[in-house]
């Protein structure tokens, strides 16, 4: 560990010194998206140069595994099966392959994008909304994906931490801490500016690749400690997404499951990427020796719903 991690009591004041509840108007539910911008957009469009893209999904797979328990359902509804031979037999005319999906999106395994409709504090939502907004039987009726529906074309910076550490990846239960923020901004050049996607890589994913699957909520997980929420606020990031579910596992703090939701969530309006593949993007960054470029972050347009499945670009 690089630094004292804040107090549980320390962490607890973020509600109120990072609070953006009336910054944007009392009825805002878009929170850090305002922070973007067409200027952004430009911004971020004059840093491609080569046209090349590079995904920062997960591949959504229909096994289950320990880090994947509530596996997605994919079956097909029609396939190509008994149409050369002539046995098929269906009242459909048309030759074609259709598919079913359902996925609890949200865990540690899926590429998703959380709304600020998914995490709560003490009744509230962002903005001081009540919880009971978002309902079993009408879902989000209020700061829901849908609310991010134009898209996300901004600029995007990668922290390499292990890099930065000189290791192969953050261990399980530790946090990436201001300290290595602000290492990786002198060492690599870039600084975090407003209207960002910050992109924190653990090494998680590497990980995962070398020694298998395992269950976070028993092994534990990396994430950016609760002390980098003042420096994600300061900044004025858009967006924070890390390779692992965004929270350090087991939490650190007795009276918070998840400090990075709860305090980015709903006391910032801080809009959240979980599990996104950021292997591929480090590697081209290191190719490069360029740890700043385009990113668009795509939701689906689900109605009254805390998040979507997404397939982030990056385009150099």
């Amino acid at each position: 560990m690089l630094a004292q991690i804040p107090t549980e009591e320390e962490v607890l004041s973020y509600f109120d010194k990072l609070s953006n509840w009336g910054r944007w108007g009392d009825d805002d539910q878009h929170g850090t998206l305002n922070l973007l911008s067409k200027e952004k957009t430009l911004q971020a469009v004059s840093l491609v140069q080569e046209g090349t893209t590079v995904s920062c999904s997960r591949t959504v797979t229909w096994t289950p595994e320990a880090d994947h328990m509530s596996t997605p359902l994919h079956f097909m509804l029609e396939s190509g099966e008994g149409w050369a031979s002539g046995d098929k037999v269906t009242n459909r005319p048309s030759q074609a392959a259709t598919d079913f999906f359902g996925m609890a999106f949200h865990g540690y395994h899926i590429t998703h994008m959380d709304s600020l409709a998914h995490f709560f504090w003490r009744g509230k939502m962002y903005n001081g909304r009540p919880t009971h907004l978002v309902s079993t039987g009408l879902g989000a009726t209020v700061e829901s994906i849908e609310l991010a529906q134009e898209g996300i074309a901004t600029r995007g910076v990668l922290v390499d931490a292990p890099m930065i550490r000189g290791v192969d990846w953050i261990e399980r239960g530790e946090g990436v801490m201001p300290e290595d923020i602000l290492a990786a901004e002198e060492q690599c050049g870039f600084k975090i500016e407003e209207g960002d996607v910050l992109l924190v890589r653990t090494g998680n994913l590497y990980r995962r690749s070398v020694e298998g699957p395992v269950n976070p909520r028993e092994e534990g997980s990396p994430a950016c400690q609760a002390a980098c929420l003042p420096l994600f606020y300061e900044r004025g990031i858009a967006v924070l997404g890390s390779d692992t579910g965004n929270d350090v596992m087991p939490s650190q703090y007795q009276s918070m499951s998840n400090p990075i939701h709860q305090v980015g969530i709903v006391a910032m309006g801080l809009w959240i990427l979980d599990n996104p593949n950021l292997e591929d993007l480090a590697a081209a960054c290191r190719e490069r020796n360029r740890w700043e470029f385009m990113i668009t972050i795509n939701p689906l347009k689900l109605s009254n719903a805390t998040g979507s499945p997404v397939n982030p670009i990056v385009i150099f």
